[in-house]
């Protein structure tokens, strides 16, 4: 068993992310190599060590069960618990004949082991110190009703200080996309059991199940099959950082150049944030080229100004790494059919991604970029894409890995869909990664601005120290890129309590080098 996931660790490589199909066809792989039961009776363990680490004040340890294998878990781990000398109590909910096979050895060695088991929900007793939520497991896919959603809403009221601890994932959660199936329990942790699962680290997934732990049981990685995505940690930005560590020998003009578009009337902070946080990145030079001339100054003296009557000379701009729309409003409209077919490397934000969901003639130059070798990088939050899908917000929080990809292939863009466990998918074959870093304190003003610009400042180093030329090669670098600087923008704000301001995020960004 091993801590994957918490405020204070982040995963040190990536870890595959198997869909709810796949994990089923996992699991029963391994149960045929089984004697039965055995499967079962590895999970029940493992959860009952887990809850004993958890629960050292030998108080109460109070058990939710359903009808499934999920409660199957719960009530092996009762028994274990028992045997061990702790006190437990069992709420078993919607237990029958036609339950799993699985789940009735569970139930019946339980029984014969004298623990004891009372049907339906009843609120948590006084002397508790760690709920265990059983009732419902992977193959969760409508809202709980009845006994089940009135066990779940006795977890959400528990008293402070005790704990909850969710078998697989949290009952009510999504195990595929980490949506909330109406009300999901917000668990204090989660023993994720022979597989991870995708739903456990995006949308609702970060907020419910609290620290992540994981249980192979067993399971071989190679057993299971393609991943659904994979959940990128730490070693995105090691990679990143060793593959582009600077020699003695260099200078400026081998770092690259970037010019940033953006700040139309009342908004010059945002291009100014996302100039900074490409010089911060480490981009030989950075251009800003305001959309308001009346605007504010240059926030840094490092930064310098790319004057209006330049953009006329595409030969000017067009090998430069752009970023685009950062608080650009309305007026970046005008600009973008030049950049969408001339710039090599292009990053779209905020209002240059509102202008093209809105005209189609713009969506239509954004999609024939990857034809003509431009490589473009997208990243919207769920508003942004769900205008370029001609959706609304829900749905795309609603399947986020999924809107990712869409949005990738309908555009030939590589795509970080920000958001509580950001999703990075390319137009290329390749798995989308699910960013494992970050938390609230990067839901301020600003922060997205500080990203375009970081990934800017990133892309614009990798194409002056890179030559690949290969289709699929700069795709994939292209998405790795996008991880690392994911990574390092959500691993900043890693441990910081309350909202963090943007400017400050930079210079925690900019601590991170190495």
């Amino acid at each position: 068993m091993q801590l994957l996931l918490s405020d204070a660790q982040l995963p040190g490589h990536d870890h595959p992310l198997l869909g709810v199909a796949t994990s089923r066809q996992l699991e029963q792989r391994l149960q045929a190599s089984l004697p039965d039961h055995a499967l079962i009776e590895r999970a029940g363990l493992a959860l009952a060590k887990l809850a004993l680490a958890l629960a050292p004040q030998g108080r109460m340890i109070w058990l939710l069960c359903g009808p499934g294998n999920n409660g199957g878990d719960a009530l092996i781990a009762a028994r274990h618990l028992q045997e061990a000398g702790r006190r437990v109590q069992v709420r078993h909910i919607g237990a029958s004949a036609s339950a799993p096979p699985d789940a009735r050895h569970a139930l019946a060695r339980a029984l014969a082991a004298g623990v004891p088991i009372q049907p339906g929900p009843a609120e948590i007793p006084a002397d508790c110190e760690l709920v265990v939520d059983g009732l419902l497991g992977l193959g969760t896919d409508r809202p709980a009703a009845g006994a089940l959603a009135e066990a779940i809403q006795h977890i959400n009221a528990r008293p402070a200080g005790v704990r909850a601890l969710a078998v697989d994932l949290p009952s009510g959660l999504h195990a595929g996309t980490g949506a909330c199936l109406g009300d999901a329990v917000r668990a204090d942790h989660t023993l994720c059991l022979l597989s991870l699962k995708p739903g456990l680290f995006t949308a609702e997934g970060r907020s419910r199940c609290g620290t992540i732990w994981f249980d192979a049981l067993g399971a071989l990685p190679d057993a299971a099959g393609p991943p659904e995505a994979l959940l990128s940690g730490l070693a995105a930005l090691s990679t990143w950082q060793q593959r582009h560590a600077r020699s003695p020998s260099s200078h400026k003009g081998r770092q690259g150049d970037v010019l940033v578009l953006g700040g139309a009337s009342g908004m010059s902070g945002a291009v100014g944030l996302a100039g900074a946080a490409a010089l911060a990145a480490g981009a030989g030079r950075v251009y800003l080229s305001p959309l308001d001339a009346q605007g504010t100054g240059l926030p840094r003296p490092e930064l310098m100004l790319w004057r209006a009557e330049r953009w006329d000379d595409v030969s000017a701009w067009q090998d430069l790494t752009l970023v685009c729309g950062c608080g650009g409003g309305s007026a970046v409209t005008q600009r973008l059919p030049a950049l969408l077919r001339a710039a090599r490397r292009l990053v779209l934000d905020a209002d240059a991604l509102n202008a093209v969901a809105a005209a189609p003639a713009l969506r239509e130059l954004l999609a024939l970029r990857r034809a003509r070798g431009q490589a473009t990088l997208l990243t919207p939050h769920p508003l942004e894409a769900a205008r370029l899908l001609d959706c609304d917000a829900a749905a795309i929080q609603h399947a986020r890995l999924d809107a990712a990809r869409r949005l990738a292939l309908r555009f030939g863009a590589t795509v970080v869909l920000k958001g509580s466990g950001s999703v990075i998918a390319s137009p290329a074959p390749l798995p989308p990664r699910i960013n494992a870093s970050g938390g609230a304190a990067l839901a301020t003003a600003g922060t997205g601005d500080v990203l375009a610009g970081w990934l800017g400042g990133l892309w614009a180093q990798q194409a002056a120290q890179c030559h690949d030329s290969a289709a699929g090669s700069a795709e994939q670098a292209l998405l790795e890129l996008a991880c690392a600087g994911v990574a390092w923008h959500g691993l900043a704000a890693q441990g910081w309590r309350g909202p963090l301001r943007a400017a400050d995020l930079i210079e925690r960004m900019a601590r991170l080098h190495r």
